[in-house]
């Protein structure tokens, strides 16, 4: 039972991104598991079955939500034999297909990017003749699959990012560094929304699932909240990367000022009382004063004998 049922009402069904579409081996490749594993899972009814065209299962982002919360329960512990029973039961709980939403709205993909597949001569090619000593690293930061001879990305923009960074002189290597040291403040940071997004939609017991009248409320709101996080992220960056963009042209020409003004100080010393003394006028004293002191200024000093 719900602490204080008070959910969302949307006044319109938020837009949503197109349903992906999968083959077996390609929902496999997105959820981070086998072809073999995806059978076994709808042998025991832990994931249900694609959609028929002609030969072909299609499979679509409720099987990748599905998925991603069976590797997640498996990397805590559980069993398949706990997973099945407790999957049962929540399906036998409730409303199949508001649970389905829920699930999909939670844990589906927040990038429709489908993967794609390249050879080592293309890697050659987009990274130059580095690119096979960082392929390692790729695969580290899920840049890069190896599947038998190929490479699979599961982001193709990404990696098509870096190339292009790459041909702009930045080697691969700086590039991963930059990626390595990134992440984890990625990670925070969506740490951090999902954690206000939860405070503010999740008012359930731990132990049990929002009653199925609450559902349809609760996935619209995640669905609305979905693209507002990313277009948060994005600004925020943007507004960083200015912040940062700025303070080193700022730092650029500070120092190259500074050499401009050490070059005139170390030059002949009636040029440096020149400077000074044409400085000390007052700008607003009156024409002849500015002269007087000008000439005063220029008159060479006559040394007592």
């Amino acid at each position: 039972m719900p602490k204080t049922p008070t959910t969302p009402v949307p006044d319109s069904a938020p837009e949503r991104p197109d349903v992906s579409e999968y083959t077996v081996d390609e929902l496999a490749r997105v959820t981070g598991t086998t072809v073999r594993n995806v059978r076994a899972y709808q042998d025991r009814d832990l994931l249900m079955p694609p959609d028929k065209r002609g030969r072909v299962g299609i499979y679509n982002d409720s099987h990748v939500a599905r998925l991603k919360l069976i590797n997640h329960l498996l990397a805590r512990g559980y069993t398949l034999a706990n997973i099945q029973d407790l999957i049962k039961a929540i399906d036998d709980g409730g409303d199949l297909r508001s649970i389905l939403g829920l699930e999909n709205a939670i844990g589906g993909p927040w990038s429709h990017a489908r993967p794609k597949t390249y050879s080592l001569p293309e890697l050659i090619k987009l990274f130059g003749p580095q690119a096979p000593s960082n392929l390692t690293r790729l695969a580290e930061f899920g840049l890069l699959e190896r599947k038998g001879l190929s490479f699979v990305a599961r982001n193709p923009a990404m990696l098509d990012a870096a190339a292009a960074t790459v041909r702009e002189g930045i080697p691969a290597r700086d590039l991963l560094e930059v990626l390595e040291k990134a992440r984890p403040h990625f990670d925070a940071i969506a740490r951090v929304l999902v954690e206000m997004v939860v405070r503010h939609l999740d008012r359930y017991d731990a132990g049990a699932l929002p009653p199925a009248t609450d559902m349809p409320g609760l996935v619209e709101a995640i669905w609305r909240l979905r693209p507002l996080s990313t277009v948060f992220v994005e600004n925020e960056i943007l507004r960083a990367l200015e912040a940062q963009s700025s303070e080193y042209l700022g730092g650029r020409v500070a120092t190259i000022l500074e050499a401009k003004l050490g070059q005139r100080a170390g030059g002949s010393g009636s040029a440096t009382a020149s400077e000074n003394a044409d400085t000390d006028v007052d700008a607003d004293a009156p024409e002849p004063a500015r002269k007087r002191a000008s000439r005063t200024a220029k008159k060479p000093a006559v040394k007592k004998r």
